[in-house]
């Protein structure tokens, strides 16, 4: 088939028809480097977490990948959504606010405990508990205060009111 056309119309024409063959010549493993986070994709990150304190809070550098599906909010909806776009190689570092990660500090979140209740080795500031709530799920509660007779917990998620930088690179996409 021949198709005729002159001018700048050629030149897209040739061009479209070259950038096609070029594709289909790319080998799978080459398809996938460029194909970005999309809906349903299972991505691999390497990720470095700093806090706004400037404290490395988690790495997974030289480790397993994180993997997580786009698109399902297996991670922080803004960190998926700053993602989104990204190849594979691409690295982005990404500020999460509070409010876009954790939350701010819910002063209706703090706990007075009778001591006795708080295992004798964790009966100090900054010790980390593991609580269930009333649905019967896990979660992470911080000793904030310890007196004579009575502690107070820190229902919030440690990572609450902190802003979150993360540095990541798009390891694999598929």
């Amino acid at each position: 088939m021949r198709i005729r056309c002159s001018g700048r119309r050629a030149l897209f024409v040739a061009a479209v028809v070259l950038l096609a063959q070029t594709w289909d010549a790319r080998s799978e493993e080459e398809k996938a480097a460029v194909a970005a986070p999309a809906k349903g994709k299972r991505i691999s990150i390497e990720y470095t977490l700093v806090l706004d304190d400037g404290t490395e809070a988690d790495s997974n550098v030289g480790g397993d990948p994180l993997v997580y599906e786009q698109g399902t909010q297996q991670i922080l909806p803004a960190l998926e959504t700053a993602l989104a776009g990204l190849a594979v190689n691409d690295r982005k570092k990404i500020t999460i606010p509070p409010a876009d990660g954790y939350g701010d500090v819910d002063p209706k979140a703090f706990r007075e405990v009778p001591l006795e209740e708080i295992p004798e080795e964790a009966r100090k500031v900054d010790a980390m508990l593991i609580g269930i709530d009333a649905q019967g799920n896990k979660m992470p509660v911080r000793v904030q205060k310890v007196g004579e007779k009575m502690a107070t917990l820190d229902l919030n998620h440690p990572l609450a009111g902190r802003t979150l930088t993360f540095d990541v690179k798009i390891l694999k996409i598929e």
